[in-house]
């Protein structure tokens, strides 16, 4: 494992301890923490894939463009 990963890791555990701890210590509704939890996933885990997840748009792109040229010579003939 990989730094990066093992920080990932600890602030995800952080959140969950975080969240109990609001639970219990400001008598926080369960629901109310799950319905919060649910609307910060979506946002938080599209941050986190396109932060640290590695991408190669030119490589796909330039692979796409040569597609639809050879595709556009064969129609053509």
């Amino acid at each position: 494992m990989n730094m990066k990963h093992i920080l990932i890791m600890l602030a995800c555990c952080l959140v969950l301890i975080a969240g109990l701890g609001a639970l219990a210590l400001f008598n926080v509704p369960i629901n109310t923490l799950v319905l919060g939890a649910m609307i910060l996933l979506c946002p938080l885990s599209h941050l986190l894939m396109m932060k640290f997840m590695g991408h190669d748009h030119d490589e796909h792109q330039h692979t796409e463009s040569m597609t639809i040229r050879t595709s556009h010579a064969h129609h053509e003939e």
